[in-house]
């Protein structure tokens, strides 16, 4: 199956041609840097991220670049609260930026240009763009884009230019042409970063031939209409091929925004959660679709992923040795190449880990159970199945971002920690209380052993008896667990 993706320019999946065979250039978005990022930003962030790690698996060599908006009404604003240099406000929080996205394992981009050190290529494009009758400057410094000078104006985001409805929010500047020209240029204020330009000191209103251009779906109307016609004005072979837009994420059915102070930031989130289970959450539903917050649904992909993982280390563990006698030969199976197929038919995350996937791990804990008892030749035959599956189910985690450089048992561990984070509880707490039940049971006390049980429960912490064993803990959903925001 060729890869297929929706563009929102054409409002239809459409087969992937690059424009240099083999060679992808990927445009993202990024933030606009004046406070910690929320996980929102995480969630066009981490769909990105798996598609740029999609084509790299399919051998295209990519140039993935993803911007900084360093310069921007609200990062003057913040500034000016906090009496602190904005491009020194905007820095800082891009760094911050970087250590969040470290953390949900997005890949470094080829490239993170930021407005403020390509002042000369915006001033070279305005100037381009004045040139070809689609710009022109005003009395006091500000320059506009004629969109009446763009017959393909709207087509991106399906609005008509007398839909638009300029002037309804905000009084229209009686030297616009048009209501719906936008600012390409504005001139200095006090107080504001500038720079110098052929129409005096200013800064930038709001970037060329790419692939692919990717950003929320908020962005599609007016900042990526407007790019792609400034784009068009400026460069006569300039465009983009492929215009791709994720789902917001929403809490209590609203779009999660600073400006509605409904954001839950990403570092709150991963002080109770391990960060992958957050970026399962974030890939959980089509990344078109919008996807509500819940910390039910984060209790779910923290367990669905935990169980993932201890599914491939604990069953495969006594066969490491032998599984890695095959000489790494082994070739994709069916179950892996359908779970690829899932990502060809534009990059559907939304069940992966059902079908295929789940029956691949079945397989193996199916399987692990017979091979004692087999000869030697079904025993190694069957290893061998076993390392074909476990090589393909972890080339499809490595795809979508879902393990670190550690080993399946360090991350388990690290998520186990997270558990006992949001159970409230130390590792000598639970000891205290497991030790409790193991005494209860002994004395015949059953309903205290029950009672401690379910409390633990209701904690996401599930206590399994091993025959011959001491009792052992895992993650679990909480027993409790609601559809709570909080």
């Amino acid at each position: 199956m060729e890869l297929k993706l929706y563009s929102t320019y054409t409002q239809q999946k459409e087969v992937f041609r690059p424009i240099n065979p083999g060679k992808v250039g990927l445009y993202v978005c990024g933030i606009t840097a004046y406070d910690f990022s929320h996980i929102g930003h995480g969630r066009a962030a981490v769909p990105f991220d798996v598609l740029y790690r999609f084509l790299m698996y399919l051998g295209y060599e990519v140039t993935y670049v993803r911007n900084f908006t360093d310069v921007d009404n609200k990062i003057i604003r913040r500034a000016n609260e906090s009496r602190e240099n904005p491009l020194e406000l905007s820095n800082r929080f891009c760094d911050e930026y970087l250590v969040d996205m470290g953390a949900l394992q997005c890949l470094l981009p080829t490239h993170q240009p930021r407005v403020s050190n390509h002042m000369d290529h915006i001033i070279n494009m305005i100037q381009k763009i004045i040139e070809n009758g689609c710009g022109y400057a005003v009395e006091g410094g500000d320059v506009f884009f004629s969109v009446d000078k763009s017959p393909n104006y709207g087509k991106l985001s399906g609005q008509l230019l007398e839909h638009t409805q300029a002037g309804k929010r905000v009084a229209v500047d009686s030297r616009k042409r048009n209501p719906a020209d936008f600012a390409l240029w504005k001139a200095v204020k006090p107080d504001e970063p500038s720079w110098e330009s052929p129409w005096g000191r200013g800064r930038p209103g709001w970037h060329i031939e790419f692939d692919i251009h990717g950003g929320g779906s908020d962005l599609i109307f007016p900042h990526h209409e407007n790019e792609l016609a400034q784009t068009c004005a400026a460069c006569e072979h300039g465009g983009v091929n492929y215009w791709l837009h994720n789902g917001h994420l929403t809490i209590n059915n609203e779009k999660m925004a600073k400006s509605k102070d409904n954001f839950k930031p990403i570092r709150e989130i991963t002080e109770r959660y391990h960060p992958l289970a957050l970026r399962h959450f974030l890939i959980s539903v089509h990344y078109r679709s919008p996807l509500s917050f819940s910390a039910s649904k984060l209790d779910s992909s923290s367990e669905l992923l935990y169980y993932t993982l201890q599914d491939l280390d604990d069953a495969l563990l006594p066969y490491r040795e032998a599984m890695s006698e095959d000489g790494g030969k082994a070739e994709p199976t069916s179950e892996a190449k359908d779970m690829i197929i899932k990502l060809k038919n534009d990059l559907n995350t939304a069940h992966i880990f059902t079908g295929e996937y789940d029956r691949a791990l079945k397989f193996i804990n199916s399987s692990v159970g017979k091979l004692e008892n087999m000869q030697e030749k079904e025993r190694m035959s069957l290893l061998v199945s076993l390392v074909e599956i476990e090589r393909g189910a972890r080339k499809v985690l490595e795809v979508l971002g879902l393990l670190t450089t550690l080993s399946y048992a360090e991350i388990l561990k690290e998520m186990k920690q997270k558990t006992l984070t949001r159970a409230g509880l130390s590792e000598q707490d639970l000891s205290q209380l497991v030790q409790e039940r193991i005494m209860a049971r002994k004395n015949k006390e059953f309903e205290k052993s029950d009672v401690i049980r379910a409390e633990l429960a209701a904690k996401g912490i599930a206590l399994m008896d091993v025959v011959g064993k001491e009792t052992v803990w895992r993650p679990c959903l909480p027993s409790q667990a609601t559809n709570s925001s909080d």
